[in-house]
Protein backbone atom coordinates (compact mmCIF):
# COMPACT_ATOMS: atom_id res chain seq x y z
CA UNK A 1 0.00 0.00 0.00
CA UNK A 2 3.11 2.20 0.12
CA UNK A 3 2.14 4.21 3.23
CA UNK A 4 4.44 7.41 3.28
CA UNK A 5 4.78 11.20 4.38
CA UNK A 6 5.50 13.14 1.04
CA UNK A 7 5.33 16.88 2.04
CA UNK A 8 3.03 18.23 -1.60
CA UNK A 9 4.80 21.19 -0.89
CA UNK A 10 8.33 20.24 -1.46
CA UNK A 11 7.66 16.62 -3.10
CA UNK A 12 9.86 15.39 -0.81
CA UNK A 13 9.44 12.10 1.40
CA UNK A 14 9.73 12.41 4.83
CA UNK A 15 9.09 9.04 6.19
CA UNK A 16 7.76 5.69 5.20
CA UNK A 17 6.09 2.40 7.37
CA UNK A 18 5.59 -0.96 6.28
CA UNK A 19 2.68 -2.92 5.58
CA UNK A 20 0.40 -4.11 8.09
CA UNK A 21 1.81 -8.19 7.91
CA UNK A 22 -1.01 -10.88 8.30
CA UNK A 23 -0.17 -12.21 12.07
CA UNK A 24 -0.36 -8.65 13.12
CA UNK A 25 -3.79 -7.66 11.50
CA UNK A 26 -5.06 -11.02 13.54
CA UNK A 27 -3.36 -9.78 16.49
CA UNK A 28 -5.11 -6.45 16.82
CA UNK A 29 -8.46 -7.97 15.39
CA UNK A 30 -8.27 -10.36 18.61
CA UNK A 31 -7.62 -7.22 20.88
CA UNK A 32 -10.06 -5.10 19.67
CA UNK A 33 -12.52 -7.72 20.49
CA UNK A 34 -11.84 -8.57 23.56
CA UNK A 35 -11.76 -4.61 24.39
CA UNK A 36 -15.55 -4.50 23.31
CA UNK A 37 -16.79 -6.96 25.40
CA UNK A 38 -15.30 -4.71 28.57
CA UNK A 39 -15.62 -1.23 26.56
CA UNK A 40 -19.59 -2.04 25.48
CA UNK A 41 -20.33 -2.78 29.30
CA UNK A 42 -19.08 0.59 30.33
CA UNK A 43 -21.77 3.27 31.56
CA UNK A 44 -21.59 6.43 29.33
CA UNK A 45 -19.80 8.89 31.76
CA UNK A 46 -16.64 6.45 31.87
CA UNK A 47 -16.66 6.67 27.97
CA UNK A 48 -17.79 10.46 27.94
CA UNK A 49 -14.32 10.59 30.24
CA UNK A 50 -12.41 9.53 27.75
CA UNK A 51 -13.72 10.41 24.70
CA UNK A 52 -13.97 14.04 26.52
CA UNK A 53 -10.17 14.03 27.16
CA UNK A 54 -9.23 13.53 23.95
CA UNK A 55 -11.37 16.62 22.81
CA UNK A 56 -9.49 18.34 25.37
CA UNK A 57 -5.81 17.34 24.27
CA UNK A 58 -6.76 17.96 20.62
CA UNK A 59 -7.18 21.93 21.82
CA UNK A 60 -4.38 21.98 23.80
CA UNK A 61 -2.01 21.10 21.63
CA UNK A 62 -3.60 22.09 18.81
CA UNK A 63 -0.35 23.31 16.77
CA UNK A 64 0.88 19.74 16.94
CA UNK A 65 -1.85 18.20 15.66
CA UNK A 66 -2.53 21.19 12.65
CA UNK A 67 1.46 21.03 11.66
CA UNK A 68 0.99 17.43 10.87
CA UNK A 69 -1.71 17.91 8.27
CA UNK A 70 -0.03 20.49 7.14
CA UNK A 71 3.11 18.45 6.08
CA UNK A 72 1.53 15.40 4.66
CA UNK A 73 -1.77 16.70 2.44
CA UNK A 74 -0.55 20.40 2.07
CA UNK A 75 -3.57 21.78 3.92
CA UNK A 76 -2.75 25.71 4.68
CA UNK A 77 -2.07 25.90 8.53
CA UNK A 78 -4.91 27.92 9.58
CA UNK A 79 -7.34 25.70 8.02
CA UNK A 80 -5.25 22.44 9.49
CA UNK A 81 -6.07 24.68 12.99
CA UNK A 82 -9.59 24.82 11.96
CA UNK A 83 -9.98 21.21 11.49
CA UNK A 84 -8.24 20.13 14.68
CA UNK A 85 -10.95 22.38 16.43
CA UNK A 86 -13.67 20.94 14.46
CA UNK A 87 -12.61 17.23 15.51
CA UNK A 88 -12.57 18.70 19.25
CA UNK A 89 -16.04 19.66 18.80
CA UNK A 90 -17.11 16.83 17.62
CA UNK A 91 -15.85 14.40 20.39
CA UNK A 92 -17.24 16.69 22.87
CA UNK A 93 -20.88 16.65 21.51
CA UNK A 94 -20.71 13.18 21.35
CA UNK A 95 -19.31 12.71 24.94
CA UNK A 96 -22.44 15.06 26.23
CA UNK A 97 -25.12 13.52 23.91
CA UNK A 98 -24.45 10.32 22.95
CA UNK A 99 -26.82 9.15 26.77
CA UNK A 100 -29.67 11.43 25.20
CA UNK A 101 -29.47 10.01 21.61
CA UNK A 102 -29.04 6.51 22.44
CA UNK A 103 -31.92 6.21 25.79
CA UNK A 104 -34.68 3.81 25.52
CA UNK A 105 -37.63 4.81 23.23
CA UNK A 106 -41.15 3.73 24.59
CA UNK A 107 -43.67 2.67 22.37
CA UNK A 108 -47.10 3.04 22.57
CA UNK A 109 -49.10 -0.52 22.99
CA UNK A 110 -52.09 -0.90 20.69
CA UNK A 111 -52.48 -4.77 21.62
CA UNK A 112 -54.80 -4.04 24.75
CA UNK A 113 -53.31 -6.15 26.91
CA UNK A 114 -51.06 -3.33 28.82
CA UNK A 115 -47.87 -4.26 27.20
CA UNK A 116 -44.50 -2.13 28.26
CA UNK A 117 -42.60 -2.12 24.67
CA UNK A 118 -39.44 0.23 24.50
CA UNK A 119 -36.64 0.04 21.75
CA UNK A 120 -33.10 0.07 23.43
CA UNK A 121 -30.15 0.56 21.63
CA UNK A 122 -26.92 -1.54 22.03
CA UNK A 123 -23.07 -1.92 21.08
CA UNK A 124 -22.55 -4.71 17.93
CA UNK A 125 -18.59 -5.17 18.04
CA UNK A 126 -15.85 -3.61 15.42
CA UNK A 127 -16.84 -1.12 13.03
CA UNK A 128 -14.25 -1.15 10.09
CA UNK A 129 -13.61 2.85 9.22
CA UNK A 130 -11.74 3.22 5.32
CA UNK A 131 -11.03 7.32 5.87
CA UNK A 132 -9.94 9.86 2.98
CA UNK A 133 -6.59 12.12 3.39
CA UNK A 134 -8.39 15.41 2.72
CA UNK A 135 -9.56 15.61 6.33
CA UNK A 136 -7.21 13.71 7.96
CA UNK A 137 -8.66 14.35 11.70
CA UNK A 138 -12.21 15.36 11.40
CA UNK A 139 -12.98 12.07 9.08
CA UNK A 140 -11.70 9.94 11.68
CA UNK A 141 -13.63 12.21 14.34
CA UNK A 142 -16.67 11.86 12.93
CA UNK A 143 -16.63 8.14 13.24
CA UNK A 144 -15.12 7.28 16.39
CA UNK A 145 -17.05 10.30 18.77
CA UNK A 146 -20.35 8.57 18.20
CA UNK A 147 -19.08 4.62 17.75
CA UNK A 148 -16.97 5.50 20.56
CA UNK A 149 -19.84 6.48 23.02
CA UNK A 150 -22.52 4.12 21.47
CA UNK A 151 -20.38 1.13 23.09
CA UNK A 152 -18.31 0.10 19.75
CA UNK A 153 -14.89 -0.12 19.07
CA UNK A 154 -12.93 0.93 16.01
CA UNK A 155 -10.12 -0.27 13.64
CA UNK A 156 -9.33 1.88 11.32
CA UNK A 157 -7.62 1.99 7.69
CA UNK A 158 -6.42 5.79 6.79
CA UNK A 159 -5.34 7.05 3.29
CA UNK A 160 -1.77 6.00 2.85
CA UNK A 161 -0.51 9.44 2.37
CA UNK A 162 -1.08 10.36 6.08
CA UNK A 163 0.32 7.93 7.84
CA UNK A 164 1.68 9.86 10.39
CA UNK A 165 -2.21 11.57 10.95
CA UNK A 166 -3.54 8.20 11.45
CA UNK A 167 -1.05 7.17 13.97
CA UNK A 168 -1.22 10.35 16.03
CA UNK A 169 -5.04 9.53 16.10
CA UNK A 170 -4.49 6.22 17.59
CA UNK A 171 -2.22 8.07 20.08
CA UNK A 172 -4.69 10.87 20.99
CA UNK A 173 -6.49 8.00 22.68
CA UNK A 174 -4.38 6.23 24.14
CA UNK A 175 -2.96 9.55 26.05
CA UNK A 176 -6.78 10.30 26.98
CA UNK A 177 -6.56 6.78 28.58
CA UNK A 178 -8.56 4.66 26.49
CA UNK A 179 -7.43 0.61 26.64
CA UNK A 180 -5.42 -0.35 23.84
CA UNK A 181 -8.19 -1.70 20.92
CA UNK A 182 -10.25 1.35 21.46
CA UNK A 183 -8.94 2.66 18.52
CA UNK A 184 -6.65 0.48 16.12
CA UNK A 185 -4.90 2.05 13.24
CA UNK A 186 -4.46 -0.60 10.63
CA UNK A 187 -1.44 0.06 7.82
CA UNK A 188 -3.56 -2.69 5.95
CA UNK A 189 -2.68 -3.86 2.36
CA UNK A 190 -5.66 -3.95 -0.38
CA UNK A 191 -5.88 -7.85 -0.15
CA UNK A 192 -6.24 -7.00 4.31
CA UNK A 193 -8.94 -4.97 3.67
CA UNK A 194 -11.41 -7.84 2.44
CA UNK A 195 -10.19 -10.18 5.11
CA UNK A 196 -11.08 -7.49 7.64
CA UNK A 197 -14.37 -6.48 5.97
CA UNK A 198 -15.14 -10.61 5.96
CA UNK A 199 -13.90 -10.99 9.20
CA UNK A 200 -16.91 -12.47 11.45
CA UNK A 201 -16.49 -9.88 14.78
CA UNK A 202 -16.14 -6.88 12.32
CA UNK A 203 -20.39 -5.55 12.22
CA UNK A 204 -19.99 -2.98 9.56
CA UNK A 205 -17.89 -0.69 7.39
CA UNK A 206 -17.81 3.18 7.62
CA UNK A 207 -16.40 4.29 4.13
CA UNK A 208 -15.20 8.01 2.94
CA UNK A 209 -13.51 7.86 -0.05
CA UNK A 210 -14.02 7.64 -4.33
CA UNK A 211 -16.69 6.41 -6.53
CA UNK A 212 -15.05 2.93 -7.15
CA UNK A 213 -13.40 2.54 -3.76
CA UNK A 214 -17.16 2.82 -2.37
CA UNK A 215 -18.58 0.27 -5.63
CA UNK A 216 -15.75 -2.71 -4.26
CA UNK A 217 -15.81 -2.09 -0.58
CA UNK A 218 -19.93 -2.16 -0.66
CA UNK A 219 -19.72 -5.09 -2.65
CA UNK A 220 -17.44 -7.19 -0.33
CA UNK A 221 -19.80 -5.88 2.28
CA UNK A 222 -22.82 -6.76 1.18
CA UNK A 223 -21.27 -10.51 0.37
CA UNK A 224 -20.49 -10.92 3.98
CA UNK A 225 -23.66 -8.86 4.61
CA UNK A 226 -22.59 -6.39 6.32
CA UNK A 227 -24.27 -3.03 7.11
CA UNK A 228 -21.72 0.02 5.13
CA UNK A 229 -22.19 4.12 5.03
CA UNK A 230 -20.76 5.48 1.96
CA UNK A 231 -19.84 8.85 1.70
CA UNK A 232 -18.44 9.13 -2.15
CA UNK A 233 -17.56 12.16 -3.24
CA UNK A 234 -19.66 15.24 -4.88
CA UNK A 235 -20.22 17.53 -7.43
CA UNK A 236 -21.74 19.99 -6.02
CA UNK A 237 -24.14 23.37 -7.54
CA UNK A 238 -23.21 26.53 -5.92
CA UNK A 239 -26.82 28.71 -7.36
CA UNK A 240 -26.94 31.75 -7.39
CA UNK A 241 -30.56 33.30 -8.52
CA UNK A 242 -31.13 37.04 -10.06
CA UNK A 243 -32.59 38.39 -6.83
CA UNK A 244 -29.16 37.23 -4.62
CA UNK A 245 -27.10 39.84 -2.59
CA UNK A 246 -23.91 40.05 -5.16
CA UNK A 247 -21.38 40.92 -2.93
CA UNK A 248 -21.86 37.68 -0.72
CA UNK A 249 -22.91 35.63 -2.90
CA UNK A 250 -18.96 36.18 -4.69
CA UNK A 251 -17.36 35.70 -1.29
CA UNK A 252 -19.09 32.60 -0.21
CA UNK A 253 -18.44 31.36 -3.71
CA UNK A 254 -14.90 31.99 -3.78
CA UNK A 255 -14.84 30.58 0.17
CA UNK A 256 -16.97 27.37 -1.11
CA UNK A 257 -14.69 26.70 -4.32
CA UNK A 258 -11.32 27.09 -2.67
CA UNK A 259 -11.64 26.06 0.98
CA UNK A 260 -8.83 22.68 1.52
CA UNK A 261 -7.63 24.30 -1.58
CA UNK A 262 -10.76 22.85 -3.24
CA UNK A 263 -10.10 19.50 -2.00
CA UNK A 264 -13.35 18.67 -0.39
CA UNK A 265 -16.46 16.55 -0.94
CA UNK A 266 -18.91 19.54 -0.36
CA UNK A 267 -16.89 22.34 -1.98
CA UNK A 268 -19.00 24.48 -4.63
CA UNK A 269 -17.53 23.04 -7.51
CA UNK A 270 -20.23 23.76 -10.65
CA UNK A 271 -21.15 27.53 -9.71
CA UNK A 272 -24.72 28.23 -11.64
CA UNK A 273 -25.65 31.79 -12.28
CA UNK A 274 -28.62 33.48 -13.13
CA UNK A 275 -27.97 35.40 -16.55
CA UNK A 276 -28.87 39.07 -15.40
CA UNK A 277 -26.27 38.75 -12.90
CA UNK A 278 -24.00 36.12 -15.12
CA UNK A 279 -21.17 38.85 -16.44
CA UNK A 280 -21.14 40.67 -13.15
CA UNK A 281 -20.98 37.67 -10.94
CA UNK A 282 -17.90 35.98 -13.10
CA UNK A 283 -16.02 39.06 -13.19
CA UNK A 284 -16.23 39.82 -9.60
CA UNK A 285 -15.31 35.68 -9.18
CA UNK A 286 -12.56 36.34 -11.31
CA UNK A 287 -11.32 39.11 -9.51
CA UNK A 288 -11.29 37.31 -6.03
CA UNK A 289 -10.10 34.12 -6.93
CA UNK A 290 -7.01 36.04 -8.61
CA UNK A 291 -6.28 37.33 -5.26
CA UNK A 292 -5.09 34.12 -3.82
CA UNK A 293 -1.74 33.72 -3.81
CA UNK A 294 -0.52 29.86 -3.88
CA UNK A 295 2.80 29.36 -1.86
CA UNK A 296 3.85 27.77 1.39
CA UNK A 297 1.00 26.54 3.15
CA UNK A 298 2.62 27.36 6.24
CA UNK A 299 3.13 31.01 5.34
CA UNK A 300 0.16 32.89 6.61
CA UNK A 301 0.25 35.15 3.31
CA UNK A 302 -0.97 31.76 1.28
CA UNK A 303 -4.08 31.80 0.18
CA UNK A 304 -3.41 28.55 -2.69
CA UNK A 305 -1.71 25.43 -1.20
CA UNK A 306 -0.70 22.99 -3.14
CA UNK A 307 -2.89 19.57 -4.11
CA UNK A 308 -2.69 16.52 -1.93
CA UNK A 309 -0.11 14.95 -4.18
CA UNK A 310 1.55 15.58 -7.16
CA UNK A 311 -1.20 12.45 -8.65
CA UNK A 312 -3.50 14.55 -7.51
CA UNK A 313 -2.08 17.88 -9.56
CA UNK A 314 -1.78 15.76 -12.96
CA UNK A 315 -5.40 14.59 -12.68
CA UNK A 316 -6.51 17.65 -11.90
CA UNK A 317 -4.47 19.80 -15.02
CA UNK A 318 -5.64 16.22 -17.35
CA UNK A 319 -9.17 16.84 -16.31
CA UNK A 320 -8.74 21.03 -17.49
CA UNK A 321 -7.34 19.50 -20.57
CA UNK A 322 -9.73 17.46 -21.75
CA UNK A 323 -12.37 20.07 -21.02
CA UNK A 324 -10.95 22.25 -22.95
CA UNK A 325 -10.46 20.15 -26.07
CA UNK A 326 -14.50 19.46 -26.03
CA UNK A 327 -14.93 22.94 -26.59
CA UNK A 328 -14.83 24.52 -22.72
CA UNK A 329 -12.64 27.91 -22.53
CA UNK A 330 -10.53 28.63 -19.14
CA UNK A 331 -9.65 31.24 -17.41
CA UNK A 332 -5.77 31.18 -15.35
CA UNK A 333 -6.44 33.72 -12.57
CA UNK A 334 -4.20 35.00 -9.86
CA UNK A 335 -0.33 34.10 -9.71
CA UNK A 336 1.59 31.67 -11.29
CA UNK A 337 2.29 29.33 -8.65
CA UNK A 338 5.79 27.86 -7.57
CA UNK A 339 7.18 25.39 -10.49
CA UNK A 340 7.84 22.90 -7.59
CA UNK A 341 4.86 21.11 -5.57
CA UNK A 342 1.69 19.80 -6.66
CA UNK A 343 0.42 23.42 -7.25
CA UNK A 344 -1.92 23.87 -10.19
CA UNK A 345 -3.01 27.04 -11.33
CA UNK A 346 -6.23 28.43 -10.13
CA UNK A 347 -8.99 28.52 -12.97
CA UNK A 348 -12.05 28.62 -14.04
CA UNK A 349 -13.82 26.34 -16.77
CA UNK A 350 -16.56 28.28 -18.93
CA UNK A 351 -18.72 27.12 -22.06
CA UNK A 352 -19.30 23.57 -20.85
CA UNK A 353 -21.23 21.48 -22.85
CA UNK A 354 -23.87 18.31 -22.01
CA UNK A 355 -21.34 16.39 -24.03
CA UNK A 356 -18.36 17.18 -22.59
CA UNK A 357 -16.62 14.77 -20.47
CA UNK A 358 -15.91 16.74 -17.45
CA UNK A 359 -19.76 18.13 -17.55
CA UNK A 360 -20.47 14.91 -14.88
CA UNK A 361 -17.19 14.99 -12.98
CA UNK A 362 -15.70 15.89 -9.96
CA UNK A 363 -12.51 18.48 -10.19
CA UNK A 364 -10.67 18.32 -7.00
CA UNK A 365 -8.85 21.36 -6.74
CA UNK A 366 -8.35 24.93 -7.63
CA UNK A 367 -11.11 24.89 -10.54
CA UNK A 368 -14.44 25.87 -10.77
CA UNK A 369 -16.86 25.10 -13.40
CA UNK A 370 -19.30 28.07 -14.25
CA UNK A 371 -22.74 28.25 -15.83
CA UNK A 372 -25.30 30.60 -16.56
CA UNK A 373 -28.99 29.90 -16.91
CA UNK A 374 -32.17 31.74 -17.36
CA UNK A 375 -33.64 31.27 -14.85
CA UNK A 376 -34.47 29.30 -11.59
CA UNK A 377 -36.00 26.45 -13.37
CA UNK A 378 -32.82 25.42 -15.57
CA UNK A 379 -30.75 26.50 -12.70
CA UNK A 380 -32.98 23.22 -10.98
CA UNK A 381 -32.70 21.27 -13.81
CA UNK A 382 -28.93 21.93 -14.42
CA UNK A 383 -27.82 21.14 -10.53
CA UNK A 384 -29.92 17.92 -10.26
CA UNK A 385 -27.97 16.78 -14.00
CA UNK A 386 -25.53 15.16 -12.26
CA UNK A 387 -24.89 11.33 -10.91
CA UNK A 388 -24.17 12.95 -7.59
CA UNK A 389 -25.88 13.43 -4.61
CA UNK A 390 -24.16 14.92 -1.60
CA UNK A 391 -24.37 19.03 -1.21
CA UNK A 392 -25.49 21.87 -2.69
CA UNK A 393 -26.47 25.80 -2.30
CA UNK A 394 -29.04 28.37 -3.22
CA UNK A 395 -28.47 32.39 -3.01
CA UNK A 396 -31.39 34.49 -2.83
CA UNK A 397 -32.79 37.70 -0.69
CA UNK A 398 -36.08 35.90 -0.49
CA UNK A 399 -36.04 33.14 2.21
CA UNK A 400 -38.79 31.06 1.44
CA UNK A 401 -37.69 30.84 -2.19
CA UNK A 402 -34.53 29.40 -1.72
CA UNK A 403 -36.29 26.65 0.95
CA UNK A 404 -38.58 26.08 -2.43
CA UNK A 405 -35.41 25.39 -4.28
CA UNK A 406 -33.51 23.44 -2.23
CA UNK A 407 -36.30 21.24 -1.76
CA UNK A 408 -36.18 20.49 -5.60
CA UNK A 409 -32.83 19.65 -5.55
CA UNK A 410 -32.02 15.96 -5.32
CA UNK A 411 -28.93 15.85 -2.94
CA UNK A 412 -28.66 15.27 1.02
CA UNK A 413 -28.31 18.63 1.73
CA UNK A 414 -28.82 21.84 0.99
CA UNK A 415 -27.86 25.66 2.12
CA UNK A 416 -29.83 28.19 1.75
CA UNK A 417 -27.29 31.44 1.69
CA UNK A 418 -24.26 29.67 2.42
CA UNK A 419 -22.13 26.45 0.96
CA UNK A 420 -22.84 23.17 2.18
CA UNK A 421 -20.69 22.79 5.04
CA UNK A 422 -20.69 20.50 8.17
CA UNK A 423 -21.27 20.71 12.32
CA UNK A 424 -21.09 18.27 14.69
CA UNK A 425 -25.45 18.87 15.62
CA UNK A 426 -26.08 18.70 11.74
CA UNK A 427 -26.58 15.39 9.30
CA UNK A 428 -23.99 14.82 6.93
CA UNK A 429 -24.53 12.40 3.57
CA UNK A 430 -25.79 12.12 0.54
CA UNK A 431 -27.85 10.14 -2.38
CA UNK A 432 -27.30 8.68 -5.72
CA UNK A 433 -23.81 8.29 -6.57
CA UNK A 434 -22.35 10.02 -3.59
CA UNK A 435 -23.37 7.41 -1.17
CA UNK A 436 -25.58 6.33 1.39
CA UNK A 437 -26.09 6.57 5.93
CA UNK A 438 -25.57 9.83 8.22
CA UNK A 439 -22.65 10.59 9.86
CA UNK A 440 -22.83 13.63 12.97
CA UNK A 441 -25.75 14.65 14.63
CA UNK A 442 -28.11 12.06 16.29
CA UNK A 443 -28.49 10.39 13.32
CA UNK A 444 -24.60 9.49 13.26
CA UNK A 445 -24.65 7.46 16.30
CA UNK A 446 -27.83 5.43 15.25
CA UNK A 447 -26.35 3.46 11.71
CA UNK A 448 -24.08 0.87 14.23
CA UNK A 449 -26.86 -0.05 16.87
CA UNK A 450 -28.80 -2.90 17.30
CA UNK A 451 -31.93 -0.83 17.87
CA UNK A 452 -33.88 -4.02 20.21
CA UNK A 453 -37.43 -4.52 20.86
CA UNK A 454 -38.40 -5.20 24.55
CA UNK A 455 -41.54 -6.10 24.69
CA UNK A 456 -42.71 -6.89 28.37
CA UNK A 457 -46.25 -8.44 28.22
CA UNK A 458 -48.60 -8.73 31.48
CA UNK A 459 -48.08 -11.93 33.02
CA UNK A 460 -52.00 -12.88 33.45
CA UNK A 461 -52.59 -11.77 29.67
CA UNK A 462 -53.76 -15.23 27.76
CA UNK A 463 -52.64 -16.48 25.02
Amino acid sequence: MAYKTVNPFTNETIATFPDLTDTELAQKLDRAQATYREWSKLPFAKRAAIVGKAADLLRTQKDKYARLLTLEMGKLYRESLAEVELSADILQYYADNAETFLAPQKLKEKSGRGDQAMVVSQPLGILFAIEPWNFPYYQLARVVGPQFMAGNVVVVKHASNVPQAAAAFEQLFRDAGAPEGLYTNLYATRDQLGKIIADDRVIGVALTGSEGAGAIVASQAGKALKKTTMELGGSDAFIVLEDADLEKSVKWAVWGRMNNGGQCCVAAKRIIVADPIADAFLDRFATELGKLVPGDPMDEKSGVPPLSSQGAADQLNEQVELAVKNGAKVMRVGPTPPNRGAFVQTSILTDITPDNPVFHQELFGPVAMFFRVRDEAEAIALANDNPYGLGGSVFTSDTARGIRVAEQIETGMVYVNHPTWTTSDLPFGGVKRSGFGRELSSMGIQEFVNKKLIDVVPIDAGP
